[in-house]
């Protein structure tokens, strides 16, 4: 092999395309359980090899050359394509990825019908609902929003139109005298800063020319706020499906219904799916799942 074309350490090529991803060398040494000066070193080696800069060095992060850019978009697509690879004569457990909300608040609840339907199928589930790569995170299936871009050659399987209103508990409606939305101008209004424009959403949905709304409080995710409502704080926004089961056990109440939204929720599955069956079945069981809760 030539000197040109000879391919340069894997592990430095790893430390790199873990940096550009990250834009951190501290997070890149997290991930392959090195050091940051292992990193740092293996980076030099690299641009020592290619003879020219890779990384602008920043105050807090990194960012790669144009010339970086290219080298890590190929690495990043290599290593998913090495990954898969194994993953089709080894495949391990099946890893799911969907926002904590919806972990807590509707898979989890419903993981043990799948589980009794298919007890032999082993799940990892992670917390995350932004952007991600299926093959290289080594993910098989995401719930996601339609608003998050998947990524290159994934599959993705629409599963219901989002609709969403106002929720609160049963006590917390009668203490205010909750009867019709614009009762809602002497209530505690709950938001979220995970979709801060939820009540506005909501608003202009229903057709409301008041002014923008400003919620009295806020909390991180989903599943604090609706946690907040149901313990009689004040009057939350969400997602029907989210508080369906709050709903059948009357813990929480939607006193004006729910109107259809612009999100969609989607699955993205890996595009290895035709070689697993664990795959499919959890991505069929989870269509049928998200179709009575549309129902």
């Amino acid at each position: 092999m030539s000197p040109s074309t000879r391919i340069p350490s894997l592990t430095a090529l790893r430390a790199y395309e873990a940096v550009v991803r990250f834009g951190s060398m501290t997070r890149a040494a997290e991930e392959l359980c090195v050091t940051h000066s292992a990193i740092s070193k293996q980076v030099q080696l690299l641009e020592e090899e290619f003879g020219q800069p890779l990384l602008r060095r920043l105050a807090r992060s990194v960012e790669p050359t144009p010339e970086g850019a290219r080298l890590a978009a190929t690495l990043s697509a290599a290593f998913g394509l090495i990954s898969a690879g194994i993953e089709q004569i080894r495949p391990g457990p099946l890893a799911v990825s969907c926002s904590a909300s919806i972990m807590m608040r509707w898979l989890i609840p419903r993981l043990a019908q799948f589980k009794a339907r298919h007890p032999t199928v082993e799940l990892t589930i992670s917390a995350d609902h932004g952007p991600l790569d299926l093959l290289r995170d080594g993910i098989g299936v995401a719930i996601r929003n339609d608003v998050v871009k998947p990524p290159q050659d994934v599959i993705v399987r629409p599963m219901m139109r989002e609709w969403f209103g106002p929720v609160c508990s049963p006590e917390y409606a009668q203490k205010i005298g909750l009867a019709t939305p614009q009762d809602l101008s002497r209530a505690n209004l709950l938001g979220t800063g995970s979709r801060p424009q939820a009540w506005n959403d909501w608003r202009e949905a229903v057709g409301s020319t008041q002014q923008a709304v400003v919620p009295s409080e806020s909390f991180e995710h989903f599943y604090l706020v609706l946690h907040a409502a149901a313990c009689g704080l004040g009057v939350a926004i969400a997602p029907r499906f989210l508080v369906e089961d709050d709903l059948q056990s009357g813990r929480l109440i939607a006193p004006f219904g729910f109107v259809e939204g612009l999100r969609q929720v989607v699955l993205w599955l890996a595009p290895n799916v035709r070689t697993r069956a664990d795959i499919r079945a959890f991505a069929d069981w989870l269509e049928a799942e998200f179709r009575e809760s549309r129902a």
